[in-house]
């Protein structure tokens, strides 16, 4: 154990940094979602990584008999987060994909609920504090929206963007890709 002050990564690197293919993916995403750079998407991965993780280790405890308490809280948890569907349960959270997180994103939830005119608007506005979630201000972009949180996202009422003839503003439009 070390130091509580002391910074450490969340994220971990590729273990082979040059392949092509896997570039190419991962320059596609940050462009998709208007991440500021790769890191943010191995944050993501490794959310990801650690819920498969504990998953697969529930599973194999499942297997021999006894449901861990802990099987409920992390279910309880990703449904609450809305990365998980209701109907979801441990074999759920195998199958759940980068972009299953990376939708949660505040980032992400402005621009897809017009907002916001692109990703890179979205994140702006979060950074220089244009935007609300359950009128408290969040300004980082990263902040992962739960379910019942969605609606909730607006912009702040002291920022100017709260006006409704701003040039800025984006038309309200509901954004919906896939």
């Amino acid at each position: 154990m070390g130091y509580p002050g002391k910074s450490r990564k969340s994220y971990s690197r590729p273990r082979n940094p040059f392949q092509a293919e896997r570039i190419a993916q991962e320059v596609e995403m940050v462009k998709s979602y208007g991440l500021r750079n790769k890191r943010e998407l191995w944050k993501a991965q490794g959310v990801l990584r650690t819920y498969r993780q504990a998953s697969r280790n529930l599973l194999a405890a499942v297997a021999v008999g006894d449901v861990p308490p802990e099987a409920e809280a992390i279910l309880r948890r990703l449904k609450r987060l809305g990365v998980l569907k209701e109907e979801g349960n441990l074999d759920g959270i195998l199958s759940l994909k980068v972009t299953d997180v990376l939708e949660r994103r505040l980032q992400t939830q402005v621009y897809r609920q017009g907002l916001a005119n692109s990703m890179k608007q979205s994140r702006q506005f979060i950074t220089h504090g244009h935007v609300q979630v359950s009128g408290r201000r969040v300004t980082v972009p990263g902040y992962i929206v739960k379910r019942g949180e969605e609606m909730s996202i607006d912009y702040y009422m002291g920022s100017p963007m709260a006006q409704e003839g701003h040039p800025e503003r984006a038309s309200r439009t509901l954004r919906v890709e896939g």
